[in-house]
């Protein structure tokens, strides 16, 4: 695979600084039981890292210390970690809100057979990737058969409640385009998923979020390989806008990764960019003072292009 960081690190993008932390994002590991085109953390079923109990415990310790208001799970598929369940019953009792970035089909492996009404009982929030509403384009993207079972567990999970008015179970879409071409309008696309699943498979979802697909891991090498990878660049580039920074993620979120070390963002977390805050190349969760994140700067590349680009975009879909 292509390494991209090389091609990214030498930036112009404009100084971040750090706000008050309000969202941790943890990866819990790489293994996942799908291999999607644009997965930009590589995962896949032989992928064996995953984040100890004692760095869970950590994670939990922060939580409690900075006070945060949303613990945001992500993998790999993040269910198949082994202390997935003793995480979410944690944040929750502590009255944290839960995000699971689910990529659905794991909802319908036998293993997990209860694994959805485990995450209605606990009222974690949804986020599920369904890169487009037609069977072809979601299959090219992510593999056989996962269309379908992605709409099978959509279909459980509305009969649990989940996407339903009034319910408290929400359940949030993910869009990722098929090229290297910017989301189009969120708004408009989010009103044609909604219709199309609802008039051929009777499915309800609350949002959708577009995403765009960022010029690292598989995706990057994928570019560098079809001799795309300069003009993706300079699109996101051209298509830059300043009023997109106040609204970015890496603002107010940690990253942390299923080691423990923690980052600016998701994103730098796959290019081990180290954390603006500090000198050192890795700062684990363990060394961590919440001080040293106050107004500190957050590290930028090239890829940061990715979420200002037109109407931005973020693990919360755009930003304009």
């Amino acid at each position: 695979m292509h390494d991209t960081k090389p091609l990214l690190i030498n930036s112009d993008f404009p100084a971040l600084f750090r706000k008050p932390l309000e969202v941790l994002q943890v990866n819990l590991g790489y293994l996942c039981n799908l291999s999607c085109v644009h997965c930009h953390v590589n995962a896949g079923p032989k992928r064996t890292e995953m984040m100890s109990r004692e760095t869970v415990d950590q994670v939990l310790a922060l939580a409690d210390a900075a006070n945060i208001h949303t613990l945001d799970l992500t993998g790999g598929a993040p269910e198949m970690h082994a202390d997935f369940r003793y995480l979410v019953r944690a944040a929750r009792d502590r009255g944290i809100e839960v995000i699971d970035r689910c990529n659905l089909t794991i909802l319908e492996e036998p293993a997990y057979a209860d694994l959805a009404e485990f995450l209605a009982a606990q009222q974690v929030n949804i986020v599920a990737s369904l890169p487009c509403y037609l069977e072809e384009n979601v299959d090219k993207q992510r593999g056989k058969g996962v269309f379908k079972d992605s709409l099978a567990a959509l279909q459980h999970l509305n009969r649990l409640g989940y996407g339903q008015p009034d319910s408290g179970l929400e359940l949030n879409l993910v869009f990722n385009p098929q090229d290297a071409v910017l989301p189009p309008d969120q708004q408009q696309l989010e009103q044609a998923y909604k219709q199309h699943l609802q008039q051929h498979y009777g499915i309800v979802f609350n949002r959708l979020f577009a995403i765009a697909n960022m010029p690292i891991q598989r995706f990057g090498s994928t570019l560098i390989s079809h001799g795309r990878f300069d003009s993706y660049l300079a699109l996101l580039k051209d298509s830059f806008r300043a009023d997109n920074l106040e609204n970015l993620m890496c603002l107010n979120t940690l990253s942390i990764d299923w080691q423990g070390y923690v980052y600016d963002c998701d994103f730098n977390q796959m290019l081990d960019l180290p954390l603006g805050a500090v000198a050192k190349p890795k700062l684990h969760i363990s060394e961590l003072s919440l001080t040293q994140l106050q107004d500190a700067p957050i590290t930028t590349a090239a890829h940061c292009y990715g979420c200002t680009a037109g109407q931005g975009s973020s693990c919360g879909g755009a930003l304009a």
